[in-house]
């Protein structure tokens, strides 16, 4: 997208047009929702004018009045699936923008969701404003192994051993966690380094022989913690790796969830599967109609309603899923 945006500025320079306005935003980083209005209005607004109308009824009276000083608007929205709101009011009257008769507006919404116009705007279909879906297939293992080997030759010298960024392609399989590693390598190193190092430390002790009888190579072992000093020490092996990765990836709830009584792992997958898409929240009673669907796909017979309730306040104590007044 940042290419499109690119391009689109040097075409509009060449061909001797007003540049456009461009607005560039995380949906994430929205405080509310609606504020992506206020983001869009303040490209073509002054500061500080006042009016009572909120800025979408600002941004529909502008577009349906014909204006010669209104350059065009691009608007490259991240993340929009975080626009999903209970009444999907936001997602819907961002998209109606754009055919308003004097909008000259161009929006571009990146989304995890495949079929989000499908699932979340089908009214967008009657009114002739379905957009155009652009589906970008999921980079494979050896696509992003090669991305990330590419990344790396850019440095001096070699830090990963190729079977290790293996590991990470395979096990984590998300570009963005792969390049953070990349862009963190030095953690990494850094973390396998001190693995590394109280490896050599605990040998050592065992030898119980003081450090100046050491031998030569003892001691140049004591000092591999400089990446630089040795190509032997430098590398991030794959052992080392998976230690790192497991350290790094390690959490309470991940390892709270396999100890749980098999009922309340149900729960958990039902709530997962309840969830999926714009529920934020539900009543225990549809939460129950989800698990005894599940259990009834596996021929075992669900627990009833009260203990179910009380295997739901067991979650909620150990924090991972929450209850709260109906």
């Amino acid at each position: 997208m940042e290419k499109v945006k690119e391009s689109l500025l040097n075409w509009a320079k060449e061909a001797g047009f007003s540049l456009p306005d461009v607005l560039s935003v995380n949906c994430t980083s929205l405080a509310n929702t609606s504020d992506i209005f206020t983001k869009i209005l303040g490209l073509s607004q002054s500061p500080g004018k006042r009016v009572s109308a909120t800025p979408l009824q600002q941004l529909q009276n502008m577009y349906s009045q014909k204006s010669s000083t209104r350059n065009m608007t691009l608007i490259v929205a991240d993340e929009l699936d975080y626009l999903i709101t209970r009444d999907r009011a936001v997602l819907h009257d961002l998209f109606m923008l754009t055919t308003f008769p004097f909008a000259r507006c161009i929006l571009i919404g990146v989304a995890n969701a495949i079929d989000l116009a499908d699932r979340f705007l089908p009214r967008l279909t009657s009114l002739n404003c379905k957009p155009t879906v652009v589906t970008f297939r999921a980079y494979s293992k050896d696509q992003i192994l090669r991305i990330l080997e590419e990344r790396l030759t850019e440095l001096p010298y070699t830090v990963f051993q190729r079977q290790a960024l293996e590991l990470c392609a395979r096990l984590l399989g998300k570009l963005l966690q792969l390049l953070e590693i990349c862009g963190k390598f030095f953690v990494y190193a850094g973390s396998t380094i001190e693995m590394l190092e109280a490896e050599i430390r605990e040998s050592v002790s065992n030898l119980n022989t003081p450090l100046e009888e050491k031998s030569s190579s003892e001691q140049n072992m004591a000092t591999a913690s400089d990446p630089m000093k040795k190509q032997e020490f430098d590398i991030v092996r794959i052992d080392y790796m998976a230690r790192a990765l497991s350290k790094t990836y390690k959490s309470p709830v991940v390892d709270t969830i396999p100890s749980l009584p098999h009922h309340q792992q149900i729960i958990l997958c039902s709530s997962m599967k309840h969830f999926r898409g714009a529920k934020k929240d539900t009543i225990l009673g549809e939460l129950y109609k989800s698990y005894s669907e599940l259990y009834k796909s596996t021929l075992i017979p669900p627990a009833g309603i009260l203990e179910f309730s009380n295997m739901c306040r067991v979650l909620n104590d150990q924090g991972l899923i929450k209850l709260g007044p109906s």
